[in-house]
Order: C-alpha cells, then structure tokens, then sequence
C-alpha cells in the first residue's frame, strides 16, 4: 500500500488533476459565496471589448469607435471566444481563471521540481500553496487577465532557465514571451531578464528573437492602429491619473506596492526565501522569481505606485516568491530534522504557514472577495443599469469609470479618465480645464465618485443629482457612493 502511495505522489499526472481539481473548487467557492458578477470594473471593460469583437468584428469599447483601452489584448481575445460560442460569459471567464490558477500550480511545481529535485514533494507543496493562496484566487476570480499573466510568468521562468538550450527551445521561449507582453506589457521585464542569463548561448538567441518577433507582430500593429504606440494607451491615461502619487519619497512608494503583497501565508515565507536565496548563492539563475519581484515592484513604485485592491499590479510578484519561499521551507526542514530544537521550531513554522494559507484562501479570502464584488455591484454594475433603463441612449454621458457601463448601458461617453477618450490625458489633474472639456464635448450627465468630479465638488452648481445606488457595499466598508448628476444645474 505504501509503494501505491509513494508511486501516486510522484506521478506528475496525479499531480497535476489534483491541482487542476483544487484550482477549480477554490475558485468555484469564491464565485459561489460572491454571487455572480466581478470585483473590479475593469473586468467588465474586458468583458465590454470581447463581446464587441465577437459581434461586430472591431476593437471597440464604442460600437463603431476603434479604441485601445484593454490592458490585455491577448485576454480580451480569450474571453471573446466565449461570446463567438455563446457561452455564458461569467462562466467562460471564470472557467478561463480556474484553469490559469491550475496552470500555474502545475508550473510553479515544475519549477521547483527543477530546482531542487533532491527536496522530496517539494513541487506538491509549491503547487498547493500556489493554488491556495487567496491574493490567486482573487485574481482567478476577479475576471481579469491578472491570473492568465501569473501563469505565463512561471511558463516563462520554467522554459527560461534550462540549461544548454536549441534553437527550437529558443522559438518557444519566444512565442512564450510575446504572449506574455500581449497580456501585460511588464512582461518585457522578464523577458529582457531571462535573455541576459542566456546571452552565451548563440542559437537558443537567435530563436527567441525570431520567435518573439513574430508573435509579437500582431500586438503591435493593433497597437499602432489603435492609438499610434506601441502598447495600450490605458499605461498614460493610469499615469495620469496617479501623479500625484509620485511626490512622494521613493523608498515610500516602494513601501506601498510591498504592503498589500503580505497579507496572507506568503508572509511567513519571508524566512524561506532568506534560506533559499543563501542556497542559490552560487546558481544566480535561480535568482529569477526574486529579481522578477523585486523589478516589477520598482517598477511601479516609479511609474505607477498604486496598491490599492490588494496591490493587484504587483500580484504577479507572488508565484515566483511562493515556489522559492515553500522552497526554502522544506530545505529547512530538510536540513534540521536531526536536531530536535530546530526540528520543533521549524515544523511549527511550517504548520502556522500551512494554517495561514488555509485560513487565507479558504475563508478571509472569500469575504474580501465578496466586499469587494459588493460593491462593484451596487456602486457600478446597478447605476449602469438604472442609467439603461432611465437616461436616452443618445445623450453623452461623461463617466470615470467605464466598464460597467459599456457593458450594460452602450452608449456615447466621454471617458474622464482617459481610457477610450485620450483627448483627456493632459487635462487630468487641472480641474478647470477638465470641467471646461466637459462643457464643450456637450455631456448632458456625470457619473462619479465625489473624488473623481474634476474639483472634488459634489456641490458645483452645475451639477443636478439624479440617482444614488440604494446598496450598502461601499459605505459598510466607510467608501463613498456613485452617483449620477445631470449637467447644466438643477434649474
């Protein structure tokens, strides 16, 4: 019995249907317990540009206006597929998230299999700690490409540090990569960074640049069609939108995008990571998933240092410290289990991250989860509708965020955020100007939070209150409500 045992837990098929299953009932728990819908509006931007691709053949937010404010052109063709088929949309998307959590338990644990092949079950461990950890189960459910990006990471970091690699091997490190930054353009990162470690070897180069650059060619010509660059335009019009953040001290920012990325069992892993890191000191290629976090934490630190819902931009730091963090764990476990104090203390370690990630993905994780689709639903999904059902289709509607609404209320917008209408870019941040846009476009209506109206004022005299959303989500949680104004004044 005991051979059957052992023979089943080092059978990768075995494995990996384990971490497919446990990736699905996490995820199906999380959209259960929430009860429908997404946490964040930008999920239904996405959602807003694959059904119009599928209907109409354009890359549209507007039916009829070519835009290019889906962060993630590769997912938005993902989700897509779905409306081509007529699956129910929120099921393929969280069909699609299920199995990009799965993929990348599978993944992380082959990496770790590769890395440290003498620690036993070590890939059984990383993969379960991946697929359980609530900031990735949020991100599977979250019906953004979050996940999708997460599992390429790991993809690329697993094809990336092999050693003596072909030409061959070289064309799917490519291919792999252009999909990567065709899902997020931070991508490029990584892929600059496993190019470095393989400089030496001649043919595995050639092939990962005749690979990426014909993968990549069809990104960039929707790109350039869209809005003449390179990548989306959603990267200035969020820059915008933050600047003000950038005021603040380096070290400080950096400080922000950690934060929210140690909420979690991923915070007692920290001493793993330390005891994997002096393990690798002499394998600099298994620095990666440490590099790959730190650079994409600086990276948003300087450009973007927004961490709010959950530190969602830095997410995909986690899965490559996860399989170095349970890594380093186990090595420690390993290296102790002759001496009874360090023993002790050492599989209590264990045991309190073993505790805290349970706890984590399988119960906090899913009120945070459904605070968070709460108030997406009453503060956007609901205001969309009542502006469906209440307000002439044909009216400009100037709103900040627009995802919702596209999706449930089509019609002519001004984006004030700058998504779909780039025209506003250089005017966020000068109230006056802004307001002055506003006017001239002809916007009838304002959808917005108190602090998204150009000077903050919910008492300007040209705006007239329509309608607040009747849900509580946002103000249980001390949040403001969204709410709907018509131009011009009340008189």
């Amino acid at each position: 019995m005991r051979s059957i045992i052992e023979s089943l837990l080092f059978n990768r098929r075995v494995r990996d249907m384990t971490l497919l299953c446990l990736a699905a009932g996490t995820v199906a728990l999380y959209v259960i317990q929430g009860g429908g819908g997404f946490p964040l509006d930008d999920s239904w931007i996405h959602q807003t540009y694959a059904r119009n691709l599928a209907e109409y053949g354009e890359w549209s937010f507007i039916p009829g206006q070519p835009s290019g404010a889906s962060t993630s052109p590769l997912y938005t063709l993902i989700l897509a597929i779905g409306y081509v088929f007529h699956i129910p949309y929120e099921f393929w998307t969280h069909f699609i998230g299920a199995l990009a959590l799965a993929a990348a338990g599978m993944l992380g644990a082959r990496l770790a299999d590769d890395m440290m092949p003498a620690v036993t079950f070590g890939g059984w461990f990383v993969g379960l700690a991946v697929v359980t950890a609530w900031h990735l189960v949020w991100a599977a459910a979250s019906g953004m490409e979050t996940m999708l990006f997460c599992a390429l990471i790991l993809g690329l970091m697993l094809l990336g540090l092999k050693h003596n690699q072909t030409r061959r091997d070289g064309v799917w490190f490519g291919v792999v990569g252009a999909l990567t930054v065709a899902t997020r353009p931070e991508g490029a990162l990584l892929v600059g960074m496993i190019g470095s470690l393989n400089l030496k070897q001649r043919n595995w180069v050639i092939g990962s640049a005749f690979g990426f650059g014909v993968a990549i060619l069809p990104y960039l010509l929707l790109n350039l069609s869209l809005n003449g660059e390179l990548v989306p335009n959603t990267s200035a019009a969020k820059q915008a939108q933050h600047a003000i953040l950038l005021q603040e001290a380096f070290g400080v920012r950096v400080g922000w995008m950690i934060e929210p990325l140690l909420a979690g069992g991923q915070f007692t892993l920290i001493p793993g990571i330390v005891v994997f890191m002096w393990w690798a000191r002499h394998k600099p290629r298994f620095w990666l998933p440490l590099l790959w976090a730190l650079g994409l934490i600086l990276l948003y630190a300087w450009r973007l240092p927004a961490a709010y819902q959950h530190g969602r931009y830095v997410i995909p730091a986690l899965p490559g410290l996860i399989v170095i963090g349970v890594l380093g764990v186990l090595l420690t476990l390993k290296w102790t289990r002759d001496y009874l104090i360090g023993r002790v203390f050492v599989r209590s370690w264990a045991l309190v991250t073993l505790v805290l990630f349970t706890y984590f993905g399988l119960i906090l994780g899913v009120r945070i989860y459904q605070t968070d689709l709460g108030i997406i639903n009453d503060e956007m999904v609901a205001q969309a509708k009542w502006i469906r059902d209440h307000l002439p289709p044909d009216e400009l509607l100037a709103v900040h965020d627009i995802g919702a609404v596209g999706y449930f209320a089509p019609r002519p917008l001004l984006d004030i955020a700058g998504l779909i209408t780039p025209e506003v870019i250089p005017l966020i941040g000068k109230p006056d100007a802004l307001w002055a846009y506003i006017e001239a476009s002809g916007a009838q209506y304002l959808m917005a939070f108190p602090d998204q109206i150009p000077n903050q004022n919910p008492d300007d005299p040209r705006l007239c209150f329509l309608h607040n959303s009747p849900g509580d989500g946002s103000t249980r949680v001390g949040g403001p409500k969204m709410t709907i104004y018509r131009l011009g004044g009340c008189d």
